[in-house]
Formats: structure tokens, sequence, C-alpha cells
């Protein structure tokens, strides 16, 4: 334990930082899997917001942002090029007149 009054200080602060950046991660990491697990819109949009949250207070680094920002935004691309596969592929849903 701390004996100087400012090193007492110091701990009561990081004890503070240290539970809201781990509530802040688990946030994170929770919309993530979120948002991989079902790949809406909704779900892709809050992931980012979290992870914008966190490398704005230096939880996680500015990079590691936007490779994950990246990779989530893939899935949501993906997810619409598989909906304009169905939808544009008419002969699936065509009988076979012989």
């Amino acid at each position: 334990m701390p004996i100087i009054r400012s090193a007492k200080k110091k701990l009561r602060a990081d004890k503070k930082r240290r539970s809201f950046n781990s509530k802040l991660s688990h946030a994170m990491d929770s919309s993530i899997k979120k948002a991989k697990k079902t790949p809406s819109e909704k779900n892709i949009n809050e992931a980012i917001s979290v992870v914008d949250k966190s490398a704005k207070i230096k939880v996680i680094h500015k990079n590691k942002a936007a490779r994950i920002k990246s990779a989530l935004s893939k899935l949501l691309t993906k997810k619409e090029k598989s909906i304009k596969k169905t939808k544009n592929n008419p002969q699936k849903n065509r009988k076979k007149v012989a």
C-alpha cells in the first residue's frame, strides 16, 4: 500500500480508470461478437461506435480500431452481396418447361 498522500490518490484514480476501461473493453468484445454472429447493419454500427469510443479514450490503439472496423464493414458488404445474388438470379425460381 502506498504511504505518500499523492500515491494514495493515484491508486484511487487508477482503480476507477481500470474499472471503466474493463467495462468498455468487455462491452466492445461482446458487441463485436454479436455483430460477427448476426451481421446486421444495426449490430455492426453499434460495434463500430463502441470501438471508436474505446480508441478515443485509448483503451485500444487507433490502428487496432481501424482493423476491427474494416473487418466489420467487410461482413456487411459480404451480406449485401449474398442478398443481391439471390435477388438477381431469377433462374433458380423459374420452372423448366420442356
